[in-house]
C-alpha cells in the first residue's frame, strides 16, 4: 500500500496536476509534510509561473527553518528573477544571517524590482543573536549602509520594503547601539519631508511610532537613552498634512482624507 505522505507519492501529485487550483493543492501538502528531502523540490517549485504554489513552497521552506538555508543559497536561481524573489522571502521567513550577504547585494544591486523588495525586507528579520555578540553592531551597521540608499529607490514599493527593514533593525539596534537607532530616526524625518508616495509616507509615520513605543515600553529604565532617541509627533502629524495638501489641493484630495488612512494604519497596528 503506498503511504501518502511519501515524497515520491506528493511529487507525483505535482508531477500530475493538471490545473493551478490542483498544483497548488499538491505543493501545500508537500510543504505540510515538512521532509527535509523535498527542499530542493520546493526550490523548484519558486520558479514555476504558478504565484499559489510559490507562496506555499516559501512556507514550506520557513517551516523547515534553517535546514533550508543552504539549498536555497545554493539553488539560487541566477537567470529567474520571479524564482528569485521567492528564495529570498523563504530566506526572510527563517531570518539566517547566513543569508545576509546575498540579502545586501540584492537590496542595493538587484535589477528586479521584486527582488530588491525582498531583500530590503529580509535585513529587517535577521536573527541578531545568532552572531557573535562582537559581529552584532558591525554586521547591522552593514545593513544600515546599505538600507539608507534603498529607503529611496525608483520604485515606491522597494522604498516601503526598505522602511520596514529599517524599523525592525532600529529595534534590534536600540540595546546595542542607539547611535544607529537615532541615525534611522533622522534619516526617516528626512524622507517625510522628500518623499512623493503617500503609502511610503505613512509607513514613515508608523515606523517611527513603533519604534518610540518599543523604546518607551521596552528601555523605560534606560534613562541614558531617552533625551537621545525621540519623535516629535506633532510636528511629524503637521508635516504629513501639510504635504498631502501641498501635492493634492483639489477636493478629491482634502487631507482629511489621509488622516483617516493615517489613523486605520495605526488601528491596525
Amino acid at each position: 500500500m503506498t503511504d501518502p505522505d511519501s515524497l515520491d507519492t506528493l511529487l507525483r501529485a505535482i508531477a500530475e496536476a493538471d490545473s493551478s487550483t490542483r498544483m497548488v493543492e499538491a505543493v501545500e501538502k508537500l510543504s505540510q509534510a515538512r521532509l527535509e528531502a523535498a527542499i530542493p523540490n520546493l526550490i523548484t517549485v519558486l520558479g514555476y509561473n504558478n504565484p499559489g504554489a510559490a507562496v506555499a513552497a516559501v512556507e514550506g521552506l520557513i517551516s523547515l527553518g534553517k535546514i533550508a538555508v543552504q539549498p536555497l543559497l545554493e539553488l539560487l536561481d541566477g537567470y529567474n528573477y520571479g524564482a528569485r524573489a521567492w528564495a529570498l522571502r523563504a530566506l526572510a521567513g527563517i531570518g539566517d544571517v547566513r543569508a545576509l550577504d546575498l540579502l545586501l547585494d540584492a537590496a542595493t544591486n538587484d535589477f528586479a524590482l521584486s527582488v530588491r523588495r525582498a531583500a530590503a525586507r529580509g535585513l529587517g528579520t535577521i536573527h541578531w543573536d545568532d552572531l557573535p555578540v562582537e559581529s552584532i553592531a558591525p554586521a547591522q551597521a552593514r545593513v544600515i549602509e546599505a538600507l539608507l540608499p534603498v529607503s529611496q529607490d525608483n520604485e515606491w514599493v522597494v522604498r516601503y520594503a526598505a522602511i520596514t527593514g529599517l524599523q525592525e533593525l532600529a529595534i534590534a539596534s536600540t540595546i546595542s547601539s542607539a547611535d544607529l537607532t537615532r541615525q534611522i530616526l533622522v534619516h526617516f524625518d528626512r524622507l517625510v519631508e522628500t518623499d512623493d508616495n503617500l503609502a511610503v509616507i505613512a509607513r514613515i509615520w508608523l515606523a517611527q511610532k513603533e519604534i518610540q513605543t518599543y523604546i518607551t515600553e521596552i528601555l523605560s529604565q534606560e534613562t541614558i537613552l531617552e533625551p537621545q532617541i525621540s519623535v516629535d509627533w506633532q510636528t511629524t502629524l503637521e508635516k504629513l498634512y501639510a504635504r498631502k495638501r501641498r501635492d493634492q489641493p483639489h477636493p478629491e484630495g482634502d487631507p482629511h482624507k489621509f488622516r483617516e488612512v493615517a489613523a486605520a494604519i495605526f488601528r491596525s497596528r
